[in-house]
């Protein structure tokens, strides 16, 4: 049989003791009375800002961006469109031609020939010179290794294997035993004093600082828990009644804005403003602009007379020096017409024919 507590569902609270209760009032009357002006100068803060932004930095901002457009990015552009990318085909092209070409030419017409000629030297020349050479080096190396591997078999490793077999193996297990038996000894010695400060630090330090923490400490921290989560409850709560009483501010502070300011700014707009307007339009606007249309009228027909004046006497005054100009022969450039024009069925044209 299963003794264990079934799972709560989901939608059931746990019951919370008389502690939470009694905490739960004053801590949100205090936090509430704490927090509303706090967020109602938030708000304020946060209108205020939206106001700067939309009416000053957003207007700066483009501002100084198009104005660091027009400094620093059209003209580096433009350098770098104009200036530039010009000189470095240039160079590009000077360097394809003084360095490029020349070295092309120089590998293809020395260093390749020069090339095949040291190959061949080394196919036909050094290697089989260098491969007798090798041969020579790699049977006085052999005798040379035999010679020294059988000295050193002979003087050095068999007197090092008596030495070890006879010699180091014998007092090697001597120092093993007398290394073992002194660690048996330290290790119980060690294995006693390490019980001996286990139990003492259990008593001394362990069971003092485990009845600290289970009869103190433990009860304590619930109820800080408690009373944190309290407080915590409490913030959101007020946060967001404080909300609601800037929102409720707020607009009726808007609407006192508007029933002070806005609405008999507006009265007077449409109810003095816009019918003195219409007045000076139909009184003085509209007959002031109908003189200054005639006015510009009468002047530009006045000036267009005495340009015409002035022409006509400049005219009359050349011929009088100069006398009158001779006629011009006009030279008619039409197509031919009646029997000489062009005709599409036959071969003579009014150009071709006698």
């Amino acid at each position: 049989m299963d003794l264990e507590k079934s799972p709560q569902p989901p939608g059931r609270q746990a019951p919370e003791g008389c502690l939470a209760v009694a905490i739960r009032l004053p801590v949100r009357i205090v936090v509430l009375v704490l927090v509303v002006p706090v967020r109602m100068v938030w708000d304020a803060l946060v209108v205020a800002g939206r106001f700067l932004t939309d009416t000053v930095l957003r207007p700066v901002g483009r501002a100084l961006l198009w104005l660091g457009r027009a400094l620093f990015v059209w003209p580096l552009i433009g350098l770098w469109r104009y200036v530039v990318v010009p000189v470095g085909k240039g160079l590009g092209l000077l360097g394809k031609v003084l360095v490029v070409i020349p070295l092309t030419w120089f590998y293809r017409s020395v260093l390749t020939p020069l090339g095949h000629a040291l190959l061949w030297m080394c196919a036909r020349v050094l290697a089989p010179v260098a491969r007798g050479v090798w041969w020579l080096l790699a049977a006085v190396g052999t005798g040379v290794y035999t010679g020294l591997a059988w000295l050193a078999r002979y003087l050095l490793v068999v007197p090092a294997g008596w030495v070890y077999a006879w010699l180091l193996t014998p007092l090697g297990h001597a120092i093993a035993a007398c290394a073992r038996g002194l660690a048996w000894v330290v290790g119980t010695v060690a294995t006693g004093i390490g019980v001996a400060l286990y139990w003492i630090a259990r008593v001394v330090l362990v069971l003092p600082a485990l009845a600290l923490w289970r009869w103190v400490l433990v009860p304590v921290g619930r109820v800080l828990a408690v009373v944190a989560r309290e407080v915590g409850d409490a913030l959101g709560h007020a946060w967001r009644v404080a909300g609601r009483i800037s929102l409720a501010v707020g607009r009726a502070l808007a609407a006192l804005f508007r029933l002070v300011f806005v609405e008999p700014v507006r009265w007077l707009y449409r109810t003095v403003l816009t019918p003195v307007g219409h007045a000076v339009r139909d009184a003085v606007l509209r007959p002031a602009a109908a003189l200054a249309r005639s006015v510009g009228r009468a002047t530009r027909e006045a000036l267009a007379a005495a340009r015409e004046s002035v022409r006509q006497a400049r005219a009359d005054f050349r011929r009088m020096l100069f006398g009158e100009p001779e006629p011009v022969e006009r030279i008619d450039r039409r197509e031919p017409t009646g029997r000489e024009t062009r005709t599409l069925g036959r071969s003579t044209t009014a150009l071709t024919k006698d």
